[in-house]
């Protein structure tokens, strides 16, 4: 209650802004024409007056036109699919009048501009690493979890975990220290604690995603050293033109079936939004027995099914000056947990409940400091339970609070930007026999500060950020743990020890946890203009992190996982027994650096970054060589416990800090051969080490691809060509994973039905029934990708 009071203040402080300033009768008009380098017209360009925030498009001739503009010197901010952006300066002066023509040149790749952040930002023009994926591509690539609709970008691979809940990882960090954001807010899930919870947010009713990689800790905080993950859909509409889309889509390698729809329209100033989904699908198969250690099973991964839908409902107020609105969603998710097995035949899934609401809104102001406010606020409940059997065995809830307000003022002396204030509050709690981290409370205040400027052909962006983390758990356990190895002489010993009375269940100690922390981020980038088609950047910052409640308070068996989990409170004596840590909690600091090489114009275009990232007391997962009982109940009979005693067993796994090194590269290149032809080719590279020695576990492999895209009237036909290579880059107690080669097609067909754009598409996914194991699964020798897979579907859009 405390929580939502503390926002409800914050939201109360915002209301009275949109009295700040009344408008002005501006009796000035700002035209244009926007064309090609030949000097066609291009229509359906999208025109902003930076410094006022106001949009227009361009008609069939290419003409757009402001009205009642005040006198002064502004910068357009002009872009068109499948050209380079342009920036350029326009004058409005008193009883003048005519049109200026704005050219713009062809770009290979196509640049889109990412919403997720106050400062402009997209692939061709920042020094931050940037990738989105939409529109026709984005439903392409559309899976059902988020890590594999976004693996085919540069930089960013799945953890797939048995295709029901993969989620990204970008430039080999993931978990905790990449942060997954709708609408730029925290998507307030507990896919962070573990690789087997789902992503409580659906690609195929979003309009993009956005990838920021690399540190984007200044725009949203510690939680996101790695980078961010950004879905954008228009659940608060800033429009009331009538517009939607629908899917429904088949699929033969899990019999998927899928629905889905998002319509915005509006009335006068009242702008009203709705989506909804539906999928259900099987257990999915393979090309080979997905169990490595039992070739001759059946081609199936067991508990790989799932049955999921949502809707949303948004609605919202637009007026000269911005716009307010609110909107509800209801997400519901039922999914097997492949892996999460106990030796029995017994069914096990987790069912997923999330409602969140969210209030967006923007205020562009008249006076002459202030040039526009922009605030997010979200409140979300989440729940999951994990199910056996049909009894509950854990559950997981997330409670969070958020609000963000961004005050950005109007250029002085050339620098453009604003102060950022963000609050964050979670209450995270799992209950249950495998409930391996107990609950928690985090709450946050932050405040940044966001600058650019240019200097003739360089932009330079500042930034820095402060915040204040608070940890509370009331009630940490330090359970009694027989953790043993698997050697001969051990097991002597361990059936000797058996003898003895002894119970489990056994507590050493219950205690409470107050942790805080500072985090401060600094952030400095530079983009050189060398000519009208290359520019070259280079970033670098300084990002901390308070480690999460999972990496320090865990202590139990994550059977997702198939691995007993203990946090970095806890160290591993001499005597081979856990017991809490004297050493301190430490924040996690990273020291980046990007290098950039781009070409923006012309019919071959390419981006290639490359980056060194030095981070102290990175907190990871390291096997111990030891194992401890599941501590799940079962009653196993003797004759089964004796032809494998180990069954009930986990792998150990203790969370420690050590300075780390993770350097590489991403490659991006696009050849629009003719008008029909494009070309496209990609690769990606990451080496993850400690400093004094030895890979990190589960980094990802590098690969190169090839996308090859003909259009020739209504038909458009795709292929794509990744191969993974061998990753035998390995950590203590890993194993290595073969490479291997995926092969996808797809060919659509538009057909146009009036004010309906139809489109009928086959598609076709590892064609060559390749066997592919994910290095970075915690499942990987027991559920490799999907084998051969087509898909019908039909497309509209209105």
């Amino acid at each position: 209650m405390m929580k939502l009071s503390r926002l409800a203040l914050g939201l109360s402080l915002l209301a009275p802004a949109s009295l700040l300033a009344s408008p002005s009768v501006l009796a000035q008009t700002l035209s244009g024409t926007v064309t090609n380098a030949a000097g066609k017209p291009l229509a359906n360009a999208t025109v902003e007056i930076e410094a006022l925030k106001r949009v227009t498009s361009t008609n069939e001739l290419g003409e757009f036109t402001f009205s009642d503009v005040k006198e002064g010197e502004y910068t357009l901010h002009i872009f068109a699919s499948g050209f380079a952006h342009l920036h350029q300066d326009a004058t409005v002066q008193s009883n003048t009048s005519g049109s200026t023509n704005f050219v713009l040149a062809r770009s290979a790749i196509e640049v889109i501009d990412v919403h997720a952040t106050p400062m402009h930002l997209s692939v061709m023009e920042s020094a931050t690493p940037v990738s989105v994926l939409s529109g026709d591509t984005l439903r392409r690539q559309q899976a059902a979890t988020l890590g594999d609709t976004l693996e085919k970008l540069p930089g960013v691979q799945s953890n797939f975990h048995g295709n029901v809940a993969s989620t990204p990882i970008i430039r080999g960090l993931s978990g905790p220290r990449v942060l997954i954001t709708q609408n730029g807010l925290d998507v307030s899930d507990v896919s962070r604690v573990g690789p087997d919870h789902a992503v409580a947010s659906e690609a195929s009713t979003a309009n993009q995603i956005e990838v920021l990689r690399g540190p984007a800790t200044l725009f949203f905080g510690s939680g996101a050293i790695g980078g961010v993950v950004n879905v954008v859909d228009q659940r608060v509409p800033t429009s009331t033109e009538t517009r939607g889309e629908f899917l429904l889509e088949t699929q033969t390698v899990n019999d998927q079936k899928l629905a889905s729809f998002n319509v915005t329209t509006g009335v006068d100033n009242m702008a009203f939004y709705a989506d909804g989904f539906y999928r259900d699908s099987n257990d999915y198969e393979t090309p080979m027995a997905p169990d490595i250690d039992d070739p001759d099973g059946e081609h199936v991964v067991e508990n790989s099914n799932e049955e999921s839908h949502g809707f949303t409902l948004g609605t919202s107020y637009l007026f000269d000056q911005g716009y307010v609105g609110v909107a509800v969603e209801r997400f519901e998710r039922e999914y097997g947990v492949p892996g999460h097995s106990h030796g029995d035949d017994s069914s096990v899934f987790a069912d997923l409940e999330q409602t969140k609401y969210q209030l967006l809104g923007e205020y562009n102001f008249t006076n002459d400091f202030l040039q526009s406010v922009h605030f997010r606020a979200g409140y979300t409940d989440y729940e999951h339970a994990e199910v056996e059997s049909g009894l509950v065995g854990t559950t997981f809830s997330n409670e969070t609070e958020e609000l963000r307000v961004e005050l950005l003022h109007k250029p002085m002396a050339g620098w453009r930007g604003g102060v950022s204030l963000h609050y964050k509050g979670a209450d995270v709690s799992a209950q249950g026999e495998e409930a391996f981290t107990p609950p928690s409370e985090m709450e946050m205040f932050a405040i940044a500060l966001m600058e650019e400027r240019h200097f003739g052909d360089f932009l330079v962006q500042l930034g820095a950020r402060a915040e204040r983390v608070t940890l509370d758990a009331s009630s940490v356990l330090l359970p009694e743990l027989d953790a043993h190895d698997h050697d001969e002489e051990h097991e002597e010993d361990e059936h000797d020890h058996e003898e003895h009375d002894h119970d489990d269940g056994e507590l050493v100690r219950q205690f409470a946890v107050d942790q805080e922390f500072t985090p401060i981020s600094l952030s400095a980038g530079v983009v050189y203009t060398i000519n009208e088609s290359y520019n070259v950047g280079v970033s670098l910052s300084r990002s901390e992190r308070a480690p999460s409640a999972s990496e320090l308070l865990s202590f139990g068996p994550h059977i997702g996982t198939r691995t007993y989990e203990i946090g970095a409170l806890f160290n591993l004596s001499e005597e081979g027994e856990f017991v809490l840590s004297q050493t301190p909690i430490d924040l996690e600091t990273a020291n980046n650096i990007d290098l950039t090489f781009r070409k923006t114009q012309g019919d071959v275009g390419f981006v290639f970054n490359a980056f060194y990232n030095q981070v102290d007391n990175y907190y990871f997962q390291e096997e111990t060589g030891l194992f401890a009982e599941s501590g799940h109940d079962h009653d196993h009979g003797e004759e089964e416990h004796s032809e494998d005693e180990h069954s009930d067993e986990l792998p150990v796994y203790l969370f420690g800090s050590a300075d780390a090194i993770l350097h590489g590269f991403e490659l991006q290149v696009a050849w629009q051969t003719t008008d029909n032809l494009k070309l496209d080719f990609f690769a990606d590279y990451v080496k993850a080490r400690l400093k004094d020695g030895g890979a990190l576990p589960r980094t990802s492999p590098m690969r190169v691809g090839t996308h090859v895209a003909y259009t020739l009237d209504n038909i458009r036909a795709d292929l794509d060509i990744t191969h993974f290579a061998k990753q035998d880059d390995i950590s203590t107690f890993e194993t290595e994973t073969d490479g291997y080669t995926l092969v996808d097609a797809s060919i659509t067909y538009d057909i146009p039905m009036g004010d309906i754009d139809l489109s009928v598409y086959l598609s076709g996914e590892n064609l060559t029934d390749e066997e592919a194991r994910v290095h970075t699964s915690f499942l990987k020798d027991i559920a490799p990708r999907p084998g051969r897979n087509f898909a019908f579907g039909v497309r509209g859009y209105f």
